[in-house]
């Protein structure tokens, strides 16, 4: 099917936001983005396009990095579609049971893809988020450095 005229694709650089922002989004957590909701003034109006619901999705992997693919197993999976009352349509989908965490995080999808607001938007919400997801990483990571085994083979001069 061809698209219509004044439809058009989203640029290479507003699709790689978008996959950024949706990754910030999903491992927010539900607590975060409540938060972010609730100070939004005024708060947004929207209808549910797919109202949060929970399923299952398969999960695939290759053998050593390049081989086969096979499926490894299935994880549980949130997801929502919403339509703000402007027209913007934005879709959630987050790991595990949250119904909520999936609807505001299709709620700023929808949002953030505003050229107006979506910008000021992405400085208050998505950037600080950003922040203490990476902070978090960083204090598992070195946790984790702290605990390293390194081993060696030592010859013995008998050998």
């Amino acid at each position: 099917m061809k698209p219509d005229s004044d439809m058009t694709a989203p640029k290479n650089g507003q699709t790689e936001a978008r996959k950024y922002w949706m990754g910030i989004l999903a491992r927010a957590g539900t607590d975060r983005l409540e938060t972010a909701y609730q100070s939004l003034d005024p708060r947004p109006e929207y209808l549910h396009l797919r109202p949060p619901e929970i399923g299952m999705a398969m999960v695939r992997a290759r053998a050593e990095a390049r081989g086969e693919r096979f499926n490894l197993g299935e994880m549980t999976l949130s997801r929502c579609s919403v339509r703000l009352a402007g027209g913007g349509v934005g879709h959630g989908y987050v790991a595990g049971r949250d119904r909520r965490h999936a609807e505001l995080a299709a709620l700023f999808d929808a949002l953030l893809q505003d050229p107006q607001n979506g910008p000021a938007l992405y400085r208050s919400v998505i950037d600080p988020i950003a922040r203490e997801l990476a902070r978090s990483r960083a204090e598992r990571a070195a946790k984790t450095a702290a605990t390293r085994v390194n081993f060696f083979t030592m010859v013995r001069g008998e050998d």
